[in-house]
């Protein structure tokens, strides 16, 4: 399972953010870019695959697996490679000649830094699908993981934020409907607080999290609006923002956010406390998928303690017209992750073999999309329903199927537009705004001196 965050060890300033100019924005590795080590063969020898995700290992296993099954002479090994330390080991070891031949890229500033290091693979995804190769694969992935019109790393799948999924079970035994307005929103967690029950929970101290539930409310006050300020179409300081700022900061004093959200994790303190049903409600995206499933959601809870687990079933939901404009809030999103080739490897062909395989072949898309955690990105390749098993076909078969179906037409990036420094900047607003050190449009303002710092130093 993907964990949607990039860790950062401290929490800079607003102000100290836009005074430092964002210096590390130019990060991008100055070497590698063209082809250094040697090709090898293409049907046999050893790779080496680092990457954060999948998480669990058994899941890589799996995927190796079913790849040997038609490749047997390849080995792969996976390490993994926590995503708090990505960036500092990832660095090194690309620009030496002992790094991996196969690494994990996701859309924004991991492309931006490791990009460089990697294969053009149009080339490879071309001589599999043809070339009309771009209408095979879900554009949205392909988009965040090119750079200057070099295809960095083959999509895997894909993700999309910017809906809740809730406990059914809760919601059916309180006689509750999942919320549909901010003012619903709120009569419905004090339903449940009522009755000793959390109502929503989210890791408001990990900037994914945080930028996923803003750019939600952007879109319910202007839908669009927050793609365009990411593309420097738009300025983050604007009315609109202002506006998101405030309903954020609405979110926490109207006790829709649970306490103690600013110094929670995602994973594994909101997940636990949502699979074990303290809460009703969580923010999370289509990767929550799997735990639609009886199988997944049992293992869940188990993992998070609790002995003779029962499953229950969970529904997605849009987010609330918090707004109340009439918007409806569409999601976002972009390659979940994708693999990339080292330009030094030794055995690239092999390695080209592999990613090719696991982004463009039926087969190995059909091995992603089963696992329900990232969405395949071939054409045409579905999770199959007849050997998965929800919690409760009856009630959840339907909406599931038809939130994936959605997802097809979600044309919103997530991450892509996206640097590190200016997720940073996200994370700092969302904080000091929700804590009271910083007024919305204070906070608003210093985005937009972010903003103007990273395109001047971009220059």
């Amino acid at each position: 399972m993907r964990i949607h965050f990039r860790s950062k060890t401290t929490l800079r300033s607003l102000a100290a953010l836009a005074a430092a100019g964002l210096a590390g924005l130019g990060l991008v590795a100055c070497s590698g870019g063209s082809s250094q080590g040697s090709a090898g063969s293409a049907t046999s020898g050893t790779i080496n695959w680092w990457g954060w995700t999948p998480t669990n290992t058994n899941e890589a296993n799996d995927f190796i697996a079913a790849f040997n099954k038609e490749y047997p002479d390849i080995k792969v090994n996976y390490k993994l490679v926590g995503i708090s330390d990505y960036q500092a080991t990832m660095r090194p070891a690309l620009a030496s000649n002992n790094g991996p031949d196969v690494y994990d890229l996701q859309p924004g500033a991991y492309v931006q830094q490791f990009g460089s290091y990697a294969e053009d693979l149009s080339s490879t995804a071309q001589g599999a699908l043809g070339s009309d190769w771009k209408s095979k694969i879900s554009s949205i992935a392909v988009d965040g993981l090119t750079s200057n019109g070099k295809l960095t790393a083959m999509p895997i799948g894909s993700s999309y934020a910017g809906s809740l999924w809730y406990n059914a079970d809760l919601f059916k035994k309180y006689g509750l409907q999942p919320p549909k307005t901010l003012d619903q929103w709120k009569q419905v967690c004090q339903t449940f607080q009522s009755h000793g029950v959390g109502c929503f929970a989210q890791g408001a101290a990990q900037e994914g999290f945080d930028q996923d539930t803003l750019q939600a409310i952007s879109n319910s006050v202007e839908p669009g609006y927050w793609t365009k300020a990411s593309k420097g179409d738009a300025k983050w300081d604007s009315p609109q923002i202002v506006q998101t700022l405030s309903i954020w900061k609405d979110l926490f004093g109207s006790g829709i956010m649970q306490s103690g959200a600013l110094g929670a994790q995602q994973y594994p303190d909101v997940n636990n406390a949502f699979l074990t049903g303290k809460y009703a409600m969580v923010m999370m995206g289509s990767w929550y998928t799997q735990y639609a499933t009886q199988a997944a959601m049992t293992q869940s809870i188990s993992a998070a303690g609790v002995a003779g687990a029962k499953p229950f079933p969970i529904l997605p939901m849009q987010f609330p017209d918090v707004a109340a404009k009439g918007n409806t809030s569409e999601m976002f999103g972009d390659a979940d992750y994708g693999l990339a080739v080292a330009s030094k490897s030794q055995n690239r062909a092999a390695a080209e073999t592999f990613v090719k395989w696991m982004a463009t072949s039926t087969k190995g898309q059909q091995v992603v999309a089963d696992r329900l955690d990232t969405t395949p990105v071939l054409s045409g390749v579905a999770p199959d329903f007849n050997t998965i098993k929800f919690v409760d076909p009856a009630q959840q078969s339907a909406p599931v199927n038809q939130y994936l179906k959605n997802l097809a037409s979600v044309n919103e990036p997530r991450f892509a537009l996206l640097n590190s420094d200016i997720e940073n900047a996200f994370l700092a607003a969302a904080q000091s705004v929700a804590s009271g050190s910083a007024t919305p449009q204070a906070a608003a303002t210093t985005l937009q001196q972010a903003a103007d710092a990273a395109k001047a130093q971009n220059k």
